[in-house]
């Protein structure tokens, strides 16, 4: 696939990636840098291989887009916090920042390949490396993918991944590990009756102590990496139906952060982000959809008192991802047919500044 086009832009700078991926349907960002990182990319005839390189209006480019390449899997001897296991599906607790499975950019150090040696599976190649690109999809896109295949064999193993969380989102996920426990939690995630509830720390308190949030999820277009909750009146053709219902659990530091428990009707990919930036209270932590580390430290320095400001500013710095934990995995276990539940606390970075929040500041609101 060619590109060539002459910029026509007056938004000042922007990043070459970017541009490209905007004028190209169908083709992940990721694929885009992974050209450009191969040479295959100019600007005004001049060869350049940094993503972030930024054009102007009047830029010239001339871009091909790679062919694809498959993406292996090896198994890694990665510590895995295993909450259930039995002969047919994997419970796991999965920590912040690791990647549910390779995509380019992260082809080691995923959930994948801790799995692939748990279960001692061979090597794979994934299929489908357009969805598992830069960005993570749905539940409700995911169902329909087999995600492991043997390249050797030419026939299905073991599928493995059910569903994704974001990377970084910690908590609970289930992993099939026959071919009838993939499809038969396929069939349970596409009808939407796993129980799934996340907890979650937002910058600001809802307006209600409890709803339903009913707003079409689509990609953003002017950010690949983000996606936006629009209202029915707004023209976005990508958009799909998604509903999420919350209550606020608790009230922390004077009305300047909320504990919220999120239960997911659709799994649209960052469902809860998006619809919580929709309501104005983007989860701390969240760089990408307004909950950013300058927002809650403005918050903080009007209702936190000086003796713990410096603690409170630490734990606030020091957070590398949105404050969104899967609390709670239920489902009807594919062989026995028996309603099983598991829940899991949410991680120290989480707990932390939560207790640090609490000493500021709580009212109980509704029982976790």
């Amino acid at each position: 696939m060619r590109l060539e086009e002459i910029v026509e832009t007056k938004s000042g700078k922007v990043r070459l990636d970017s541009w490209i991926s905007c004028r190209i349907d169908g083709i992940s960002r990721a694929r885009v840098q992974s050209s450009i990182r191969a040479g295959l990319v100019s600007v005004n005839g001049r060869v350049i291989d940094k993503a972030s390189h930024n054009v102007k209006a009047g830029d010239k480019i001339n871009c091909t887009i790679s062919e694809l390449q498959p993406l292996r899997a090896e198994p890694e001897d990665i510590y895995l916090d295993i909450v259930y296991e039995d002969e047919h599906v994997l419970v796991v607790n999965k920590p912040a920042h690791m990647v549910v499975h390779p995509a380019p950019g992260n082809a080691t150090g995923t959930l994948v390949n801790a799995i692939l040696n748990h279960c001692s599976l061979p090597m794979v190649t994934t299929t489908n490396e357009e969805l598992l690109s830069d960005m993570d999809i749905s539940d409700d896109e995911l169902n329909s993918i087999e995600i492991l295949s043997s390249r050797v064999s030419e026939a299905p193993i073991r599928p493995g991944i059910v569903h994704r969380i974001d990377k970084g989102t910690s908590g609970l996920l289930v992993v099939a590990k026959d071919e009838h426990a993939h499809a038969h939690l396929s069939a349970q995630f596409k009808q939407h009756s796993i129980e799934r509830v996340y907890i979650s720390l937002t910058c600001g308190v809802p307006p209600s102590t409890a709803g339903r949030i009913e707003v079409p999820i689509g990609r953003d277009p002017n950010n690949r990496i983000r996606m936006s909750a629009v209202s029915r009146t707004n023209n976005n053709s990508n958009a799909k139906y998604a509903a999420s219902r919350y209550k606020v659990i608790e009230n922390l530091a004077q009305g300047g952060f909320s504990l919220v428990e999120w239960r997911l009707e659709t799994g649209r990919t960052h469902q809860i982000r998006a619809h919580a930036k929709y309501m104005g209270i983007p989860l701390l932590g969240d760089e990408v959809y307004g909950g950013t580390k300058s927002m809650a430290m403005s918050l903080l320095r009007t209702r936190a008192s000086s003796s713990c400001h410096s603690q409170l500013m630490q734990l606030v710095s020091s957070l590398e991802r949105p404050c969104l934990h899967a609390l709670t995995l239920g489902f009807i276990h594919p062989h026995t047919g028996k309603n099983i539940r598991f829940s899991c606390p949410p991680p120290t970075d989480f707990a932390e500044i939560l207790g640090q929040l609490r000493q500021i500041s709580t009212k109980k609101v509704t029982k976790s």
